[in-house]
């Protein structure tokens, strides 16, 4: 009987987050409260020896991995790939929120941030992320799992939706509800290739953002 588990982790905190940037593909560092909220997510996760852990090719995903490793001190094989990179969002990137709602109005900017399916200009939409993170997750991820692996993949808000969407079943209507919380862990448990259980851990006095649709 292979029992494995998938544990995701989105990054912490980092500047343009806390500037309220669109982020996407930029690579900016996590700020104090980023560093800090990788650290408590070391405690939620010490009972868990991993085998493999998956990233994607931006600095603060990588670097949330790399403080939770060093914090648990487990040395694993680290498999970057941009299939699991944050949703881009072309043309928006850079841009503080509050400004490109002027620029372009607040419910055009409200339409691509929260549809499913329509992208800004030169950017992705989330079914867009979807379609090249779930076919990474399939192909690579999910079969270590299923032979009975501990993988850890620190991603981003976007691409994590993406592999809940898969796993749960979701809805585009469902995973639009769906919140993912910085550096909070997502546990999801197999046995024979089924899912048997998900658990998600909120960092001790944070006010939990990770949420399933009701």
């Amino acid at each position: 009987m292979n029992s494995g588990k998938l544990i995701l982790v989105r990054h912490g905190l980092s500047v343009y987050n806390d500037q309220n940037r669109f982020t996407g593909w930029k690579n900016v560092d996590l700020n104090e409260q980023g560093v800090a909220e990788a650290e408590q997510a070391v405690n939620l996760l010490e009972s868990i020896n991993f085998d493999i852990a998956f990233t994607s090719e931006l600095k603060r995903a990588n670097d949330t991995l790399d403080i939770i490793l060093k914090g648990l001190r487990q040395e694993i094989p680290i498999e970057k790939n941009l299939a699991l990179n944050e949703r881009d969002y072309g043309d928006l990137v850079g841009q503080n929120k509050a400004e490109a709602a002027k620029k372009f109005g607040d419910e055009q900017v409200q339409i691509w941030r929260r549809s499913y399916d329509i992208p800004p200009p030169g950017g992705e939409s989330l079914k867009d992320t979807a379609d090249r993170v779930i076919p990474y997750l399939n192909e690579k991820i999910l079969p270590e799992v299923y032979s009975g692996k501990n993988i850890i993949v620190s991603a981003h808000g976007n691409s994590i939706r993406a592999i809940v969407m898969a796993l749960k079943e979701f809805t585009p209507e469902e995973i639009l509800k769906t919140e993912i919380g910085w550096c909070e862990p997502w546990i999801f448990e197999f046995e024979n290739k089924k899912l048997i259980n998900l658990e998600i851990k909120a960092r001790p006095n944070s006010k939990s953002m990770s949420k399933l649709p009701n």
